[in-house]
């Protein structure tokens, strides 16, 4: 399966290019960055890697990325340093957007995106006590973040040809923990807890099921 990888110079990306490479049949990578010497070296001197250095911005170095790939794994998202100072305009959105047409000039089907908590598709939406105070948080102090991640949701969840996952994460943590569960914001069994591993953990498993039941929704995971 030849997979590419969006953000893959993050913490969250790194796990999932080594998740895949270690628990994928036959994998191959495609990483699309901007900064290629941000790639640990286990990953950059891989002969299963390829590497192609470009913004989102440029659809032509985009297009060569997606060219011949299966499906497309993206763990972009506002940097959490950033916080209250991430750009206005939702950049992140619009770079979803071109993605998303790339994709569909050359028929790829699949996509799994990193999402937040504080997305939700209308029918999956119920109160939960502890993400309500952490979406309030977020939408107070890190507005233009809240809005981008909002719009890229909705970007998504449009695309009905698109055999796409938007994979929701709460707060992240280095722990070793690979156990993971998926459901919904106040369900009784989603809490505010999940290892960066956990959630690579999480796409890998999708990819290697064509039928997942969570194709088009917008599940949220953590660890039990």
């Amino acid at each position: 399966m030849r997979v590419l990888v969006l953000g893959a110079t993050g913490p969250v990306g790194i796990s999932l290019c080594r998740e895949i490479l270690s628990s994928v049949q036959d994998p191959s990578l495609v990483l699309f960055v901007r900064s290629p010497q941000k790639i640990p070296n286990d990953l950059s001197t891989d002969s299963r890697v390829t590497v192609i250095t470009g913004q989102l911005t440029d659809t032509e170095s985009l297009a060569k990325a997606i060219e011949g790939v299966d499906a497309v794994c993206s763990a972009l998202g506002p940097s959490v340093k950033k916080g209250p100072f991430h750009p206005s305009g939702e950049p992140l959105a619009h770079a979803y957007e071109s993605v998303i047409d790339v994709m569909k000039k050359h028929g790829v089907k699949r996509l799994f995106a990193l999402g937040k908590s504080y997305y939700a598709l209308h029918s999956d939406y119920k109160t939960d006590i502890k993400f309500a105070v952490l979406v309030t948080g977020i939408s107070t102090f890190a507005r233009n973040a809240y809005k981008d991640v909002v719009a890229i949701g909705e970007i998504i969840s449009k695309q009905d040809d698109l055999d796409w996952i938007i994979v929701r994460v709460p707060l992240l943590s280095d722990k070793p923990n690979r156990d993971v569960i998926g459901g919904f914001i106040g369900d009784g069994k989603i809490n505010t807890g999940l290892t960066r591993i956990g959630f690579a953990v999480f796409v890998v498993a999708q990819l290697n099921d064509n039928e997942s039941i969570w194709i088009r929704k917008a599940p949220m995971i953590c660890n039990p």
